[in-house]
């Protein structure tokens, strides 16, 4: 079967074939499809149902280069998986979910239906638990919801916090003062933050408390009112520290709760606030759970086959989240 894709602006074309065609040639060996250069565009020839991907594939890469966004060769990949069938990805509704994140001029967009529906997710509910493995996005996408509802004017703040403790270590063991002591736990927030702003601007937002990045601990006593609230690695508080942290939501705030709880640090036989969590607040309306998958990384591939891999062989006793 043959197939023209019709595209005449030669500038698209050479973005979409990539430096020395290299999205070209990983299309073609991936959709097992033979593509030339036409008059009116490109032609396809391949089985119908390659042909057919290859076209959706290219309706929806050409869609973020006309847009003046940067194709990367991950971006190629990311979406070559997504084409297959069996996945259900529909990539006109794929496309129209952008977040704007105005400062360095960058559209991040959800590249897998769990993503999908986690930035819904936190569109409609006010508060949003984030599940799953490292390299799904759960804290990078609910970061630029924060940025995105902090420049549209939707809160007044971004509120960031994290557990300190990590590998079985906490404050007490680890040198300097306060801040030197909490600065490597909040390292990962704030290296999202400068991906989505400028430094001078993460740093003014600071200095005038528009954005604050601080221990879970430093969270008790207070009332999050017309704030953006973000908690990260979730796995690691306790169920006091869960509770105390949920019952800080003010008004016209909105809360993301992100975790693994397959990588909690917590004490050996330590309760973990996430399960509880789950059991105790099942079926209030105004919470949503987003459970992402393997299928959700996006980070290099091998890490979705590291993920896989690990889970299969650590099917054992333990905490384990059911969707």
């Amino acid at each position: 079967m043959e197939k023209i894709f019709a595209l005449h602006n030669n500038q698209a074309l050479q973005l979409l074939f990539g430096r020395h065609d290299q999205n070209l040639n990983l299309i073609q060996k991936e959709l097992d499809v033979k593509i030339v250069r036409d008059p009116q565009g490109l032609k396809i020839s391949g089985q119908k149902e390659n042909v057919d991907r290859s076209t959706e594939l290219f309706e929806y890469l050409l869609g973020i280069v006309s847009e003046g966004r940067e194709l990367k060769h991950q971006d190629v990949s990311y979406a070559i998986r997504l084409t297959d069938p069996q996945k259900g990805i529909d990539f006109k509704r794929l496309a129209k979910e952008k977040i704007e994140v105005a400062t360095k001029g960058g559209l991040i967009t959800p590249k897998t239906r769990g993503q999908i529906e986690y930035i819904e997710a936190i569109k409609k509910y006010d508060i949003v638990f984030g599940m799953g493995p490292a390299g799904t996005g759960k804290t990078y996408l609910a970061m630029a919801m924060a940025v995105n509802a902090l420049q549209k004017g939707l809160v007044r703040r971004i509120i960031l916090t994290r557990p300190a403790i990590e590998a079985g270590e906490n404050l007490g063991f680890l040198p300097g003062d306060m801040v030197e002591k909490v600065l490597p736990y909040l390292r990962p927030l704030y290296d999202a933050l400068y991906d989505m702003m400028e430094p001078d601007k993460v740093e003014q937002y600071t200095e005038q408390g528009i954005i604050e990045v601080a221990p879970l601990a430093f969270m008790r006593g207070r009332t999050l009112n017309d704030a953006f609230v973000i908690l990260d690695e979730a796995q690691n508080s306790t169920p006091f520290q869960m509770k105390m942290f949920l019952t800080r939501l003010g008004f016209d705030s909105k809360t993301v709760i992100t975790g693994d709880i397959t990588q909690s640090d917590l004490p050996k036989g330590q309760a973990i606030g996430l399960v509880e969590a789950q059991r105790v607040l099942q079926g209030i309306e105004g919470i949503k759970w987003v459970f992402l998958t393997g299928e959700d990384v996006v980070r290099h591939e091998l890490v979705q086959q590291i993920i896989e891999a690990y889970d299969k062989s650590e099917r054992g006793p333990g905490p384990r989240f059911n969707p």
